[in-house]
């Protein structure tokens, strides 16, 4: 049931630099036949702070936009209620509305409805409260500019402008600037689905919000 007793702490003022995402989400779980408990658990997140972005009453940061998709076995776009026509090949740079959550600013830069979901990040600096990320697939990252840290499992890398990093999903990942001022990316990873997938992880626990 979407219902969630007991939770009675108070909400931030709804946000609308995500318009369209509250009812895109909920009606994209209620289509996957998923109860709010059971997509927060894959999500890694309580049915409260769940019910809060279908409501409007919390933004999802793009990770959680990204795990999202993945459950919902959609993408980005379709969750921003973004629905073309047709798919056009190509993409123009000015009807790239860029979108920011919790720091991170992102655009479009592929079709919707594809198995990869392609994207231009800028990433804010790395903290130690950034999410650790498991999920089935593959991403693949392009440093633009500035300087990237990416944590993959216990190694971490630092990545010039230039470098690259194509990586299983399945291994714990942390991706964060390693510059005061963020750092730009392109940002491809795959669209798959597993039934113990969107493991959200903080120091190996459960990560709840």
């Amino acid at each position: 049931m979407d219902h969630v007793p007991g939770d009675t702490s108070p909400d931030p003022a709804p946000s609308d630099a995500l318009p369209d995402v509250a009812p895109q989400l909920r009606a994209l779980r209620r289509r996957r036949g998923l109860t709010l408990e059971a997509a927060a658990q894959r999500a890694g997140l309580s049915p409260a702070h769940l019910s809060r972005l279908e409501t409007g009453n919390r933004q999802p940061s793009l990770p959680m936009l990204l795990a999202l998709s993945r459950i919902y076995g959609t993408t980005v776009s379709e969750l921003l209620g973004e629905a073309p026509p047709e798919r056009d090949p190509v993409v123009r740079a000015d009807r790239s509305e860029p979108v920011e959550a919790d720091g991170w600013i992102y655009r479009q830069a592929g079709g919707a409805g594809r198995a990869l979901q392609c994207l231009r990040v800028h990433v804010p600096y790395a903290t130690r409260a950034d999410i650790v990320r498991v999920h089935p697939g593959e991403e693949w990252i392009h440093v633009l500019e500035g300087r990237v840290r990416l944590a993959l499992g216990e190694a971490v890398h630092v990545l010039e402008p230039g470098d690259s990093a194509h990586f299983d999903s399945l291994t714990p990942h942390r991706i964060g600037a390693a510059t005061s001022g963020g750092a730009e990316l392109l940002f491809v990873h795959t669209l798959m689905q597993s039934p113990v997938a969107e493991l959200c992880l903080g120091d190996g626990t459960p990560h709840r919000r």
